[in-house]
């Protein structure tokens, strides 16, 4: 148990470093801004708009970098924060917020969307809705053995996870080559290049909804990492804990990915890191996991839009950074983190 002391120092600095992140990343970008600039624009707000000297720093700000930051900010606080309670409530380190189906369900609702619709609202809508209907044939899958519920579950995830893959496959083949297929292609990919507040408030509906159900339920998370006979001896509804931390990971991961496309690994590596940090009590864990998960996908997207001219799909800078990281978690840990 983490002393006193040590424990508001961490809860200032999830405080603290998501707010300097997020100004961090208004200067940055192929058109400069001073240190002056931005915090005159943030504090007139609407009056530069009316200042026609100012109009594209004005714009710039508020309409391009600070919605792209906050929505980077609360897709990467969603993903974490799911794949940290799934790793809790499974005592799995290989679990991740996508392990139910969620992220391949909501791609084909995407796709769907792309294809037979022409507007973001109803690609977001029908990627949040196939993400939980994934989920819950996975739970159905699931409940057909009670023996061993957690394994089936998993398993149950797999196969959902190959079928709507599958879908998907099939849909990028009966896609328009010339205008579809590219946008299919690059949502997939992952990216917040779209990003603006009314897509910031969409995600952020139903990620603080299935985020704050996982808080309110963290310390229960901790006893269902002993196991369901000791957390039933505890006096533990597994069953019903069980299924409010996969109805919230889901809703809180379904809303991240409709937004942003299909980012993988930051609810992989990110609770490790964390867990390394402050160890394995739930209650300090996932509040921790919820702020650096969102100012590492910050970093990344940063970087996605700054490295080159063109800009790099979030999915594609997540696995060339992810997967080298958790090798060296791995060879630190020897394979079986601080579980």
């Amino acid at each position: 148990m983490l002393n006193k002391r040590y424990l508001k120092v961490l809860t200032s600095a999830c405080i603290i470093l998501p707010v300097v992140f997020i100004l961090i990343s208004l200067f940055i970008g192929r058109y400069d801004l001073g240190i002056k600039d931005i915090f005159t624009i943030l504090v007139n707000g609407q009056n530069w708009s009316l200042d026609p000297e100012h109009a594209i720093e004005y714009s710039l700000v508020y309409e391009i970098r600070l919605p792209r930051a906050l929505l980077a900010f609360i897709v990467g606080g969603a993903l974490s924060i799911s794949g940290g309670a799934l790793q809790g409530m499974f005592r799995n380190p290989l679990v991740d917020s996508g392990m139910l189906g969620v992220s391949a369900g909501a791609g084909f609702g995407a796709c769907l969307g792309i294809i037979f619709f022409h507007n973001n609202f109803m690609i977001y809508t029908l990627a949040f809705l196939f993400g939980i209907i994934a989920v819950l044939l996975s739970f159905i899958i699931g409940k057909i053995y009670d023996s061993a519920p957690t394994v089936t579950l998993v398993l149950g995830g797999v196969v959902i996870s190959a079928i709507f893959s599958a879908l998907i496959s099939f849909m990028k083949y009966v896609a328009d080559p010339l205008e579809k297929l590219p946008t299919i292609t690059f949502w997939l990919m992952g990216s917040l290049s779209r990003a603006n507040f009314q897509d910031t408030a969409i995600a952020l509906i139903p990620i603080a909804v299935g985020a704050l159900g996982i808080m309110l339920v963290r310390w229960q998370i901790n006893v269902l990492s002993l196991g369901d006979r000791e957390a039933g001896t505890l006096g533990v509804n597994t069953g019903l804990c069980r299924a409010i931390v996969i109805v919230c990971t889901s809703i809180a991961t379904a809303g991240a990915v409709c937004v942003s496309g299909t980012i993988g690994w930051v609810g992989l590596i990110i609770p490790h890191i964390v867990r390394m940090i402050v160890g394995n009590d739930n209650r300090v864990l996932l509040p921790v996991c919820l702020s650096v998960g969102g100012c590492f996908l910050l970093i990344v997207d940063l970087i996605a839009r700054s490295i080159v001219s063109t800009e790099i799909p979030l999915g594609v800078l997540t696995a060339m950074v992810g997967g080298p990281f958790f090798i060296v978690i791995l060879k630190r840990t020897k394979g079986g983190g601080s579980w």
